[in-house]
């Protein structure tokens, strides 16, 4: 049998596109914003379903509301013979600017408990208690460990009522846990909260002589530098136009090629083949010469050019010791080249997430404002989601990939005698 998945608040696709490449087959998927799910859609034409809006919503209400979830089982039965039960993973990671601390500061100061999208938890929840998948995913920013309901709340009273929701699905076993992105070969630090709960039924059972008791793969800390992830896209000639279209060299590495590699997996992009995304930022004579300034002297800004802005962060050719300590954002202008004075591309973005170069990205290149932050306080939640913000918003397709080999091995398996996975 397949490995079927659901998909909730999907954003552009980082964690299906890693369960797809771990051996998982998308039947439904859930996005709000219209520039995500037409990223997501457009990198899985051969899920051609997908497109049928029985087999994707936008809001998570059509698909929990009154009988949508019967009406969904009974679609997934005509169309693929899936019983209730037969998935076999549900993830989700719901909307976390009201969890992330830089991302509620910089839009509007609203309790948490009054922001609508802090809730669609639940939603997940009866979706899974619905469906009865093998296993699940929540996941989800490192401030919903310590987030509060309203300023006077208690600290970490969010993920506990989280927690609370989805331990009212008994028949799964599950645990939560703090991870780093780093350690699954992502070029970023990018801590983590996951929940996962597997079925009990599968075989599985808690074996404290495994990592993190069977749930989480073992760590691979393979990830590369950023010189060893980008060398190959460096332009010489980058600002005589602002653009690089072609590939002006060969890949010059494993990781390089792995994320050239094609789509049908027959060869990779070479030297002069097509390049897209590739499009840099004109910044002004005086961003370039601080720019340049923060190279030369290892991302020290000197007091002639710091502003009230928040400061950027020059990214190294080499990561230190202790490895990437850096999270992909949403604002193209918060990391600098390591070797030129500019911000990264769309396309450079996306490797610090491991997705692959053919995937592509819908939706303006950047946005800024309420067009990007919405108004909370006047119950403004529509957003543009432009490409530096969907890939900041994505789960790393590496990590998601070593997610999915694990649960799949852990779920398909009948007992767990072996640290054999």
């Amino acid at each position: 049998m397949k490995n079927y998945f659901i998909d909730l608040f999907a954003g552009c696709g980082g964690l299906s596109l890693g369960l797809e490449q771990a051996g998982f087959t998308p039947v439904y998927v859930n996005e709000l914003n219209n520039d995500a799910l037409n990223t997501y859609l457009l990198n899985r034409k051969e899920f051609s379903h997908l497109s049928d809006k029985r087999f994707h919503s936008n809001d998570i209400s059509e698909l929990t509301n009154g009988n949508n979830l019967d009406e969904l089982q009974k679609n997934l039965k005509k169309e693929f013979n899936i019983n209730k039960g037969d998935i076999s993973l549900v993830v989700g990671g719901p909307p976390c600017q009201g969890y992330s601390g830089i991302g509620h500061r910089r839009s509007y100061s609203v309790d948490k408990k009054n922001l609508p999208s802090n809730y669609l938890y639940k939603d997940m929840a009866k979706v899974i208690k619905q469906l009865n998948p093998k296993a699940f995913i929540f996941e989800n920013v490192r401030g919903l460990l310590s987030a509060r309901w309203s300023k006077d709340g208690k600290k970490g009273e969010i993920f506990e009522d989280v927690k609370k929701e989805f331990r009212k699905l008994s028949n799964y076993s599950m645990d939560d846990f703090l991870i780093h992105a780093k350690s699954y070969g992502v070029p970023q630090n990018r801590p983590r909260v996951l929940i996962i709960g597997i079925r009990k039924d599968t075989g599985f059972k808690i074996n404290e002589e495994l990592y993190k008791n069977g749930y989480l793969p073992k760590p691979s800390n393979d990830y590369p530098h950023p010189d060893e992830l980008l060398s190959d896209l460096i332009d010489v000639n980058y600002d005589k136009e602002f653009l690089s279209d072609k590939y002006v060299s060969d890949p010059k590495n494993e990781i390089q090629t792995l994320l050239r590699t094609k789509k049908n997996k027959n060869s990779y992009f070479t030297k002069n083949e097509n390049l897209t995304e590739q499009e840099y930022s004109n910044h002004s004579p005086k961003v370039r010469a601080k720019f340049a300034d923060m190279i030369k002297n290892k991302g020290i800004i000197k007091d002639k050019f710091k502003t009230k802005k928040f400061a950027q962060r020059l990214i190294p050719k080499k990561w230190s010791e202790s490895g990437p300590n850096i999270t992909a954002t949403s604002l193209p202008d918060d990391y600098v080249h390591f070797s030129q004075p500019r911000s990264f591309t769309v396309r450079e973005w996306a490797r610090f997430q491991t997705f692959p170069d053919w995937y592509q990205f819908t939706g303006p290149r950047t946005t800024g404002g309420l067009r990007r932050a919405g108004n909370p306080r006047k119950n403004l939640f529509d957003r543009e989601l432009p490409k530096y913000t969907q890939i900041g918003n994505a789960v790393p397709v590496k990590l998601a990939k070593a997610l999915g080999i694990h649960i799949k091995k852990v779920i398909n398996q009948q007992s767990q005698n072996t640290d054999s996975y």
